[in-house]
């Protein structure tokens, strides 16, 4: 990473990255702290609520009970004829005073909207005592209202009002979103049962209950209902849910228990908050659905300007890189695109020396520099280049006597045994040899390294008829390609003085070439005795032996002289000539053979071959 990138990068993680988690902390609180504070203020507000509502009742409560206290009730059950009780029919003359005085309890009350008496003692029309009348309203007959369980309910509490939300009880209270009481209705004296009260309030007082109350912001969009245990709506003053069930609404199950509760969740298809509260002494839940989105407005307006804030400032350091680091920077960059170009092996590269500033001197002092490391350079390579040719030199005049002796020897013989022809022809073949090793030329055609290993192959043929065979398999396209001089026979004198060496069979050599990826890859293969591990690990390149080591193989019985233009010599000059890249690879086994496989470069003779290895 350069240096305009580690700077551009300090500036991101050290101000722009920690101002962004910082904020995405902030914001992640706030918006928690909002749930936590509005469901506090939620709390509060159902809390008000529920004691507005069981005001309500009270007060319903207090008024009954004065009818009861009077005997107004008891009067009405207990009259010749039920069915003229009606208190709003009734002339104000025909009253007695308690009559008179709950008649305007009654009329002065804003809530009551209907009362009627189910007569325990009355028969027919009287069973039903209106006290309150009310248009358009069939009151429950007796015997359908005494098989129900909210009759035995009202009988448990034996006084004590029982409540009734609308929706709970259609049947008795009809469908108007109202609230009902139902009680017991007791004669003072002997305090039997005479009767069951029933007394519907209008529902206008609980719609200002909830209409007058908002929380926190007025453009809040909060709704509040009222739901029973079951989980159906009893009150919504919107008119929309009443009746329903709440949980048909929200993806999570609601158990309405008592005390407060308040989540997250979507209603209705719409992220939202419920606040839950369950009112004392009476089976219903208020419930506040406050509108998640609505919420949280600020809180995203702050959060789109803080990401707004914190992109200009992203945008003020990409501006502030580009224009004015790159002064700084830009110089460096291209000091350090053309070190690299010297460490791809360019040494002609140079930086153009322009202005005054430091930049230019330390442009200077690179192109300085190089011009010394050049100039080094190529003195070490001629050097090098020197070195390597003499010591090639030496390697192909190591010319084995022993075979010159040898051959000369079995000329000898045969000119002995007046065998003229063979004679002919091995002369002809040993000078082929001696003209190919004693000449200048280091390269040559494959196909000269071929007649060379040819020749060298009939000669031992002569004087080991029955030890070995041979057979050469190179593709004809390949005879062009160029080769060291004397890198096929050494390899193969290899396997037919140590491979057929006390066998009981006749021997075989093989030699295929083949090219493979731009490499030629030339074979010897011999089913002679093979080799030991300990026999392979004295194959070892670039590796001059010490007068110690020497001394060793002469007590083992390996001359000098042996070795000769051998494996290793072949192996360390093809390291010279075309690099580590290439050289030779052998497998053997005891009594299995050996394979040796010669890889070198792929080229014609007289191309730059040296330049090709490196490339490959």
């Amino acid at each position: 990473m350069n240096l305009r990138y580690k700077l551009f990068t300090a500036f991101l993680g050290l101000i722009i990255i920690p101002l962004f988690i910082l904020g995405m902390i902030m914001f992640f609180v706030t918006y928690n702290s909002i749930e936590k504070k509005y469901s506090q203020q939620t709390e509060y507000s159902l809390k008000a609520i529920s004691y507005s509502i069981s005001s309500v009742f009270k007060d319903m409560n207090n008024v009954t009970d004065n009818g009861i206290a009077t005997s107004v009730f008891h009067m009405a059950l207990s009259a010749d004829d039920p069915s003229k009780q009606d208190l709003t029919d009734a002339e104000q003359l025909s009253l007695n005073a308690s009559q008179r005085n709950f008649r305007s309890l009654l009329y002065n009350h804003p809530s009551i909207s209907y009362a009627f008496l189910y007569n325990f003692n009355g028969k027919g029309s009287s069973e039903i005592v209106s006290v309150f009348n009310k248009e358009n309203f069939r009151t429950l007959p007796y015997d359908k209202f005494k098989g129900s369980a909210l009759y035995q309910e009202v009988m448990k509490l034996n006084g004590v009002p029982k409540w009734l939300a609308p929706h709970e009880y259609p049947e008795l209270t009809g469908t108007e979103a109202v609230f009902t009481q139902i009680r017991l209705v007791k004669e003072l004296s002997f305090f039997e049962d005479i009767g069951i009260l029933v007394v519907q309030i209008k529902n206008w007082e609980f719609e200002s209950i909830f209409r007058n109350l908002k929380i926190g912001d007025s453009n809040q969009k909060v709704s509040f209902m009222l739901v029973n245990d079951d989980g159906m709506i009893l009150l919504d003053p919107d008119r929309k849910l009443d009746g329903q069930d709440f949980q048909s609404f929200t993806a999570k199950n609601i158990t309405f228990k008592e005390g407060f509760q308040s989540f997250k969740t979507q209603f209705d298809g719409e992220k939202s908050i419920l606040s839950v509260y369950h009112l004392k002494e009476y089976p219903w839940s208020l419930v506040s659905i406050t509108s998640w989105g609505s919420l949280s407005r600020e809180v995203t307006v702050f959060a789109r300007w803080f990401v707004g804030v914190i992109f200009l400032c992203f945008l003020a350091a990409v501006i502030f890189n580009l224009f004015f680091m790159n002064r700084i920077t830009g110089g460096i960059a291209v000091i350090v695109r053309f070190m690299r170009r010297v460490e791809d092996g360019d040494l002609t590269t140079r930086v153009e020396e322009k202005g005054n500033d430091e930049m230019t001197l330390l442009a200077k002092g690179f192109n300085d520099l190089m011009d010394k490391i050049n100039g080094l350079f190529n003195r070490i390579h001629l050097e090098q280049r020197r070195k390597n040719q003499a010591e090639m030199r030496v390697l192909q005049a190591q010319i084995k006597p022993h075979f010159l002796f040898n051959t000369l020897e079995s000329i000898n013989v045969l000119a002995v045994q007046n065998e003229g022809r063979k004679v002919s022809e091995m002369v002809y073949r040993l000078a082929s040899i001696l003209r190919i090793s004693i000449q200048d030329r280091d390269e040559i055609t494959l196909e000269e390294e071929v007649t060379h290993l040819r020749n060298y192959l009939d000669i031992q043929k002569f004087r080991f008829e029955d030890v070995f065979d041979y057979e050469i398999d190179i593709q004809e396209g390949l005879m062009g390609c160029g080769i060291l001089k004397l890198t096929l026979q050494p390899l193969v004198e290899n396997s037919i003085q140590h491979g057929f060496e006390g066998i009981g069979y006749k021997g075989k050599v093989t030699v295929k070439g083949w090219e493979d990826r731009g490499n030629l890859i030339l074979q010897i293969e011999d089913n002679g005795i093979g080799m030991t591990p300990a026999q392979l690990s004295m194959f070892q390149y670039m590796v001059h032996e010490s007068a110690e080591q020497a001394g060793q193989n002469q007590e083992h019985g390996i001359h000098p002289e042996r070795r000769g233009l051998g494996v290793r010599s072949v192996a360390d000059r093809i390291r010279i000539e075309y690099g580590d890249r290439y050289g030779i690879f052998i497998c053997a086994s005891p009594g299995e053979g050996t394979i040796i496989q010669c890889v070198i470069p792929k080229y014609g003779q007289g191309e730059d071959h040296y330049a090709k290895s490196i490339i490959g």
